[in-house]
């Protein structure tokens, strides 16, 4: 009963609406099981997304939030932590959001190792847009936008993040809350840029990767003693498929952050740091913006 009431400060007022089943309510339940987990407060936590069905996870999520544009959900996140690199940062999406139009920021938010964590529900299809083929979607999958069998090679979103920088790289599956919610607490306590990548199932759109062709390939990683300081043993994990599909931490090792090198920070953190202003200059700046 304890663990539901600490749980229940990182509940929102409003409920969510996904479609019954969907992968997100576990998601966003880990997520505040997470946070519990590591002590975080609402009022430390921002939580940051972009637009797709994923994306309306911070209107569900006792913190502060900030549901931005299509794809630049890492974006505006970056600008939060460079502004108070005290706060937790927590950016959260889908597939489509973060390895379609916002793949650039990925990227880039990898390669500087900034210390946010990046939750991304992927579904493998266009939910909110109601089922066309994305990033993610398996070769040869029938959707609205292939009627005939999607003819691109879907993105490895672990894989990316190994050659680009990331220094924390899980992949959860929102049928395995226990081991998910488990992995999401590793990537918040994590100092870097780190990824987890969630098999989010939606079942109105893709009935292809559902709950049951999951459960029957899954498998946890660190029951089989991966190594995670290993990029070759990680490489070798991620490139599995079909047949069997890793869950876990892929990678986890120690490496500077972004916000530790910037000199900008040796006088502490922007948003908390005095501007040398009188009361009446300083309400006198504020009044300009009215």
């Amino acid at each position: 009963m304890a663990e539901v009431m600490d749980i229940a400060k990182f509940k929102s007022t409003v409920s969510p609406d996904w479609c019954p089943g969907c992968g997100d309510f576990g998601v966003l339940t880990s997520l505040q099981k997470a946070c519990v987990s590591v002590g975080l407060e609402p009022k430390d936590v921002l939580a940051v997304s972009g637009i797709g069905c994923s994306s309306n996870l911070p209107g569900f999520f006792g913190s502060y939030g900030m549901h931005t544009l299509h794809g630049r959900a890492v974006a505006v996140a970056q600008g939060a932590k460079f502004g108070n690199p005290d706060l937790n940062v927590i950016v959260t999406g889908g597939d489509g959001d973060g390895y379609g139009i916002g793949i650039g920021h990925f990227i880039h938010a990898m390669r500087r190792n900034i210390d946010i964590t990046y939750i991304v529900m992927n579904n493998q299809i266009y939910g909110l847009t109601t089922g066309q083929c994305s990033p993610t979607t398996d070769l040869s999958t029938v959707t609205k936008s292939t009627p005939e069998g999607s003819i691109e090679s879907p993105i490895n979103p672990i894989e990316l993040a190994l050659v680009s920088g990331a220094t924390f790289i899980a992949r959860g599956f929102s049928g395995a809350q226990d081991i998910l919610s488990e992995t999401i607490a590793k990537a918040i306590k994590h100092k870097g840029f780190s990824l987890v990548d969630i098999f989010s199932p939606c079942v109105t759109y893709n009935k292809k990767n559902t709950y049951p062709w999951f459960r029957e390939r899954v498998y946890s990683l660190q029951q089989e003693n991966h190594d995670t300081s290993s990029m070759d043993a990680a490489m070798k994990r991620a490139g599995e498929w079909d047949a069997r599909i890793p869950i876990g931490v892929f990678y986890d090792v120690d490496a500077p952050t972004y916000e530790s090198q910037e000199p900008a920070y040796k006088f502490g953190s922007p948003a908390k740091q005095k501007l040398g202003l009188s009361a009446e200059d300083a309400n006198a700046l504020i009044n300009s913006f009215k």
